[in-house]
C-alpha cells in the first residue's frame, strides 16, 4: 500500500477559499507573511496601531468595496490578513488614478497615512498596487520540490519514443486548473 505524500497547509488553505470561500486551517495572508516583511509591509494590526497622521504600507484580502452614492465619490474598502482587518478611504482623485486596481484586486498592498477620529481608524489611501499574483506563492513550495512536481503531472501521458524533461510547457496566460480563482470575489456595492 502506497501513501499519497501530506498536502502542505498552504494548498489546504487554497483548496478551501476555492470550494467555501474561507478556511478554518489558516489565512493566505500568514503564508504571505515573510515576503511582505522582508518589504517592511505591515500587518492590518500593526497599520492600524499606529498614531494618526502616520504613513504606513499594509496589505490584505479584499474582502467589500463600497462606493456609496451619498459620498460624493469616496470608496471604502475593508481588508483583512491574519491579524485582523483595516478600513481604507479611497478619495475620488486617489480612485480615478487607481480605479482597476481598486476595482479588480483580491490581494490589495496600499500605501497612505493612519487616520484616526472618534476611536474609528481608517487608512488614507495614496498609491494601491495589485499584489493578486502573490497568490502564485503559496504553491512555490510544491513547485520547487522535483518529488511533489513530478507527483502533481503523474496522470500526463508521454508519447511512446518521446520523453519530457522538466516541467510540462506552459501555454501563455493559462496556470493549472487548480490555480484559477483562488480567492473568491469580494462583495463590492456601488
Amino acid at each position: 500500500l502506497t501513501c499519497l505524500p501530506e498536502m502542505p497547509v498552504s494548498e489546504h488553505v487554497i483548496q478551501d477559499y476555492q470550494t467555501t470561500r474561507l478556511s478554518l486551517k489558516d489565512h493566505p495572508m500568514r503564508f504571505l507573511r515573510e515576503h511582505y516583511a522582508a518589504r517592511r509591509i505591515l500587518t492590518t494590526a500593526e497599520a492600524v496601531a499606529l498614531p494618526s497622521g502616520r504613513r504606513v504600507e499594509t496589505a490584505g484580502v479584499v474582502l467589500v468595496r463600497q462606493r456609496p452614492g451619498s459620498a460624493s465619490g469616496v470608496c471604502f474598502v475593508t481588508m483583512e490578513d491574519e491579524t485582523g482587518i483595516a478600513n481604507l478611504v479611497v478619495w475620488p482623485r486617489v480612485f480615478e488614478r487607481f480605479r482597476p486596481v481598486v476595482m479588480g484586486a483580491r490581494i490589495l498592498h496600499v500605501r497612505g497615512r493612519v487616520q484616526t477620529a472618534d476611536n474609528v481608524t481608517h487608512i488614507v489611501a495614496e498609491q494601491l498596487i495589485d499584489r493578486t499574483h502573490d497568490l502564485n506563492i503559496l504553491a512555490e513550495h510544491v513547485q520547487s520540490d522535483p518529488m511533489k512536481q513530478a507527483l502533481a503531472h503523474a496522470d500526463e501521458v508521454i508519447r511512446p519514443g518521446m520523453e519530457r524533461r522538466g516541467p510540462p510547457p506552459r501555454q501563455p496566460g493559462r496556470g493549472h486548473p487548480r490555480n484559477v480563482r483562488i480567492m473568491p470575489a469580494s462583495r463590492d456595492f456601488h
